[in-house]
């Protein structure tokens, strides 16, 4: 090889040159796959792929400065799935604390099938000095790392231990951070010594490279059994999943329904799929949902699952679809969830498989009679909503749901609204009243705790020109609260509704019905038996994040917080809005549950309440079936 068919940098250079030139295509138009690089430096990446970032610049390569590992990720989490995964981030961090702090964020990504690139670094290849600083032994290993952590909640792992490995590590990479049905998270472990040694890199390795994102089509026998199905069907449900909004077929999916008539019931990742004013719009199934969905869901004979995995809270733990003859049909690009509840499958793009669907079914609608009745239960259920987010005085301090229903008066079709934990996912998934396909931002694959400001952060990036709100209890607050510094120097105007209800609402919920008496779900003093019953603790959340640099607005009435929200929405800077609505042991205000989840109670207890909670359990759980 002559030395003009090659470039001398490192490996840190030369990775980040690489992923300067990588690109996704699908219909047509082309994304950078990989926008920008979140750090935190550490000795274990900061002579590597520190060095490597600013020696490109940021033309090359933009790099967004983090606080928290974790948070990082998700802010590039929530850039990827507002982009529909057509663009990603990468994240580096250095060896120790630093790389375990992305497993949380890795499982995130991989159990909600979103794409990032990990770049944590390692230890030493060569081993000049064994152990080094921060490094895990392993008695029985001597090639193992903190990094093998990453290995289960990726999709893709590699440790690049010579120069020359980076090239298949890195194109194997960018195969799976742009494959739709095998996205999540990809993680790269670089040893320290070897980011900062020299190679020389054919210059094919930097050419520009365009991943096709893929439409695989259906089957023409796949759509045909899929045909008979439907037409066999009374009284079919469409459950739809995210990846409606992955593969953009909101339009495709409006468009069979409008034919056929056919109700759609969203789980919390395809939530606002059709607008929440279609007439087939049902609102959220399973746990979360809506009555009409639920009582629709219980009588269907046909459940045709879009996009879906079948989570837990949309089975409702396996009770929901209880007609005895019920049969499935997935559509889904990836046959592990395709072939889910037995269910006759069309393995395919969704917005592929319900263009060909369309198209086969015409001149098919469900009756009319079907149609009256999903459409009645619908008015009915929009009637609690309006109760819901109703108050009668408004100089008095809202419940939870009150908040929504200011927020719904203030937000346009524009806004997204994001939440991931806590009382509040159920709340939104029953009343928000969503207006456009990215309107509704739900991480619930892995409800973690601390997702919505970093994910807020993302979604800003991703979307410079929309409004966005992250919705936070105080618990998740504590979690995570470190980008607020981020939002404010990188000036990414995001707002925060800070719920301060002063302890775990969902959690302690729960820990009611399950017979444990909510314990050691509130935020207050000990009393004088030990337990965390005394008066609520003396914090000040506002001034926690007034002092990480954000403008506060503080609410203390339906009427003040109304208010807030309209100016947090117009303000040009980083706001948070705080209101204090329930304490954690009374009600959110929002309908009780429509359908079950299976929490295990204790079997054998003297607490009456524990007892009790087991015969609800036993009760509950013999109408669980499985779906053969």
């Amino acid at each position: 090889m002559n030395a003009s068919a090659v470039r001398r940098l490192t490996v840190a250079q030369a990775l980040v040159e690489f992923l300067a030139h990588q690109y996704t295509e699908r219909d047509g138009r082309r994304h950078r796959l990989i926008n920008a690089t979140w750090g935190i430096f550490g000795h274990g990446n900061v002579a590597g792929l520190g060095q490597a970032l600013l020696e490109s610049g940021p033309d090359t390569m933009p790099y967004l400065q983090g606080r928290n590992e974790q948070a990082m990720v998700h802010a590039a989490v929530g850039y990827a799935r507002q982009n529909n995964r057509l663009a990603a981030q990468a994240v580096t961090t250095s060896i120790g604390p630093g790389a375990t702090n992305l497993v949380t964020g890795a499982a995130l990504a991989t159990v909600n099938r979103l794409p990032v690139l990990l770049l944590p670094g390692d230890i030493f290849a060569t081993r000049p000095a064994d152990p080094v600083l921060q490094q895990l032994e392993v008695p029985y290993a001597g090639d193992i790392s903190v990094n093998d952590a990453l290995r289960p909640v990726s999709r893709y792992f590699d440790r690049v231990m010579r120069p020359e490995a980076l090239i298949p590590a890195a194109l194997q990479a960018m195969r799976v951070l742009a494959d739709p049905a095998e996205t999540g998270a990809v993680t790269l472990a670089l040893p320290q010594d070897v980011q900062a040694e020299a190679f020389d890199w054919p210059e094919e390795f930097f050419a520009d490279r365009v991943w096709h994102v893929r439409r695989p089509a259906p089957e023409a026998a796949e759509v045909a059994a899929a045909v008979r199905t439907v037409r066999a069907a009374r009284r079919p449900l469409i459950v739809a999943g995210g990846g409606i909004h992955h593969s953009e077929a909101e339009e495709a999916l409006r468009a069979l329904v409008d034919a056929t008539g056919i109700p759609v019931a969203s789980t919390q990742a395809g939530k606002g799929s059709l607008r929440y004013d279609h007439p087939a719009d049902i609102g959220g199934i399973g746990h979360t949902g809506t009555a009409v969905a639920d009582d629709l869901a219980r009588t269907a004979d046909l459940v045709i699952g879009v996009g879906t995995r079948y989570s837990d809270f949309t089975t409702a733990s396996a009770t929901l679809f209880a007609d005895p003859a019920v049969r499935f049909l997935n559509l889904n690009i990836a046959p592990f969830d395709a072939h889910k509840l037995a269910a006759t499958t069309v393995v395919a793009d969704a917005r592929a498989a319900l263009e060909a669907l369309t198209a086969e079914l015409a001149g098919h609608r469900v009756d009319e009679a079907y149609e009256a009745e999903y459409r009645t239960g619908k008015t009915a259920w929009e009637r609690r909503v309006d109760a819901a987010y109703a108050a009668a005085d408004e100089t008095a301090r809202p419940s939870q749901t009150q908040v929504l229903g200011a927020l719904d008066a203030v937000v346009g079709d524009e806004d997204v609204v994001i939440n991931a934990a806590g009382s509040l996912p159920g709340d939104l998934h029953k009343l928000w009243r969503t207006r456009s396909p990215r309107q509704y931002h739900l991480e619930y694959g892995y409800s973690c705790m601390g997702y919505e400001i970093p994910g807020a952060i993302g979604v800003r990036l991703a979307a410079p020109d929309r409004p966005v709100w992250a919705l936070v209890g105080d618990g998740t607050y504590l979690m995570m609260p470190t980008e607020i510094v981020t939002a404010v120097q990188e000036g990414v105007n995001i707002n925060i509704v800070l719920f301060q209800n002063h302890g775990y609402a969902s959690i302690g919920g729960l820990s009611e019905a399950t017979g444990a008496e909510r314990f050691g779900t509130a935020y207050r003093f000990r009393d004088a038996d030990g337990q965390y019953t005394g008066d609520p603790l003396p914090v000040d959340l506002a001034a926690n994040a007034a002092s990480l640099g954000m403008e506060v607005l503080r609410a203390k009435s339906v009427r003040e917080l109304r208010e807030a929200l309209a100016a947090a929405r117009a303000s040009d800077r980083p706001t948070c809005v705080y209101v204090e609505t329930e304490t954690a042991d009374t009600v959110s205000g929002a309908p009780e549950a429509q359908a079950w989840w299976d929490v295990p109670v204790a079997r054998t207890a003297t607490r009456p309440a524990a007892v009790k909670a087991r015969e609800d359990y036993d009760r509950q759980a013999a109408a669980r079936r499985r779906h053969l």
